[in-house]
């Protein structure tokens, strides 16, 4: 297992006195601009074959101005491109909640240096499911904000159409100072006024994280008497994961090509596997996979009525071990996707709550609500928090 931050890099920046996150610290994933400092994206020749960049990023900025010091630049799946959080060139950031077992992608060095205490919050990036799913593998707070709402000056893409800032902490409380400030708006009052299950959702779930989750459910049912079952994905689950994972390559290929056809960088396979599906990906199922976000986008606009949540696992499973060989990480990389895909494919906000395990390791309940409505998850989480 490897620290969570870079190897060989030493970054501090103090924060602006007196502002509203002063005394706290942050971690900005390598993905994120530090003026003078190498975004390495987690590829060796990235920053190699880049310039170093003159201003921070917009989320590292956000912080800095509200007073939060910077102490580090974090390990991050290469170019994003992972989920499970095991980079071949910079290790395995530990996960101090389930150690041996990854601390999930592609966010990995974020979450594991939140978990471990090293800082109060950190910055990662969600494409499809790289803040979500480190979350609820490390038993932390974590969101996904809606699609459009975060200016991404300064962070390196993956998948633009799916691309956002988000970010981890501990705690509810320091969750909604951070997210106050990054989302530019008063965490306020009110609960939502309905809440959606979303059955076929848990149904996919392993049973044991099923069950697991039950008493964060019955949590949230006295917080929002009024729930209702339902669907979410009619076509089916696997049927919104297929078109996730037909866009998001494509994209990932049209952002790295001219870098890749230029300078023939080093690859680990699993990686360099998937810019060449996106690069082979025919018209058809392109043009399919657009058709079905549209689906996707529509069922969840009809769903998620303003004051409605929808609660689904955030993972099928707790954290894997580490190590796994190549054969059994496409699959389980599969199955996470089937419970993320609606991230991606819709953009609308998403938080993970940490409270639930199963043989000791965290697992996660996700809440997302209409798009805009970010604030409103935060809420929820601060009030579930004070019934735990």
């Amino acid at each position: 297992m490897s620290s969570p931050f870079v190897p060989g890099t030493s970054v501090r920046i103090e924060g602006r006195a007196g502002g509203p996150l002063a005394g706290l610290t942050f971690a900005a994933k390598d993905l994120f601009d530090v003026a003078g400092h190498p975004t390495g994206g987690g590829n060796p020749d990235w920053a190699r074959q880049n310039p170093l960049p003159a201003r921070h990023a917009w989320a590292v900025q956000a912080l800095l101005d509200a007073g939060a010091a910077l102490i580090g630049k974090t390990i991050t799946d290469e170019v994003s491109l992972g989920i499970l959080g095991e980079n071949a060139f910079e290790g395995t950031p530990l996960n101090p909640a389930a150690p041996g077992h990854v601390p999930g992608g592609s966010s990995s060095g974020s979450a594991s240096a939140v978990a471990q205490g090293l800082c109060d919050t950190a910055l990662g990036t969600d494409t499809g499911g790289s803040v979500r799913v480190p979350s609820s593998f490390c038993g932390l707070y974590g969101i996904r904000p809606t699609h459009g709402r975060l200016d991404l000056t300064g962070m390196l893409p993956q998948a633009p159409s799916s691309d956002t800032t988000g970010w981890f902490a501990r705690d509810g409380e320091t969750f909604a100072r951070v997210s106050e400030v990054l989302l530019s708006e008063a965490i306020g009052e009110g609960r939502p006024t309905r809440l959606l299950i979303a059955t076929d959702a848990f149904g996919f779930a392993e049973p044991a994280v099923a069950e697991a989750l039950q008493p964060m459910l019955a949590r949230l049912k006295k917080l929002i008497p009024a729930v209702e079952e339902v669907v979410m994905a009619p076509p089916g689950l696997s049927v919104w994961g297929r078109a996730q994972r037909v866009l998001q390559p494509v994209e990932a290929w049209e952002t790295f090509r001219e870098w890749v056809e230029r300078d023939n960088p080093r690859f680990a396979f699993s990686v360099a596997k998937g810019l060449v599906l996106g690069a082979l990906s025919s018209e058809a199922e392109r043009g399919w996979a657009e058709l079905m976000r549209r689906e996707v986008r529509g069922r969840l606009r009809h769903l998620l009525t303003p004051g409605t949540i929808l609660a689904m696992p955030t993972t099928p499973f707790p954290a894997p071990k580490t190590g796994l060989p190549l054969g059994a990480l496409t699959p389980l990389r599969d199955q996470i996707l089937c419970l993320c895909a609606q991230g991606g494919l819709a953009g609308h906000p998403q938080v993970n709550l940490p409270g639930a395990t199963v043989e000791g390791r965290p697992v996660g309940l996700s809440l997302l609500s209409a798009r805009g409505a970010d604030t409103l998850l935060v809420r929820t989480a601060l009030a579930m928090e004070k019934l735990a």
